[in-house]
């Protein structure tokens, strides 16, 4: 009986630790605390159209980079946008922690084609997802898709669209 309090009581505190130096390095992992203290803003570009419209996008192609997307900006030009590129197509879904801009979300299909838009708010935690299983997520300043008759089954153009997979 003895043993096994001693087991359990070397047990706890075994846990605690591991729990705790879980912690830190989840604090020192690379990207970790640069993606909460600053916005990300060297990622690779692409030039998009919808219609007669450019875009100059972001490229989100890590899993890191797509975790931080347009976190802590406080602007952004009304051109700009993001591009979450994924490996194949899901239900993607997204939201808007620590996120300070107001933000309109296309998700897209691999022939370019806006499957649905939603307006997201910043700083929340709502869930925003896609209609159908997309590769492709274009985040824009809210309204944008709106203001340029962009919606529902208009078609984007770049280098990624239509290209097998």
């Amino acid at each position: 009986m003895r043993f096994n309090n001693r087991f359990s009581n070397i047990h706890a505190k075994a846990c605690r630790v591991t729990g705790v130096m879980a912690t830190v390095t989840l604090l020192f992992m690379p990207g970790w605390s640069a993606a909460q203290q600053a916005p990300q803003l060297n990622l690779q570009r692409v030039k998009l159209s919808a219609g007669m419209h450019v875009i100059d996008a972001q490229v989100a192609l890590t899993p890191q980079e797509r975790q931080t997307g347009l976190m802590l900006r406080k602007d952004m030009p009304q051109h700009e946008g993001m591009l979450f590129v994924f490996e194949q197509p899901s239900e993607q879904c997204f939201w808007m922690k620590n996120t300070l801009l107001p933000l309109t979300a296309a998700f897209v299909a691999d022939d370019g084609t806006i499957v649905n838009t939603v307006d997201m708010q910043p700083e929340t935690t709502d869930s925003h997802c896609s209609a159908k299983p997309v590769r492709f997520v274009l985040e824009m300043n809210k309204g944008w898709f709106a203001k340029k008759g962009i919606r529902q089954g208009s078609k984007l153009s770049g280098p990624m669209f239509g290209v097998p997979r």
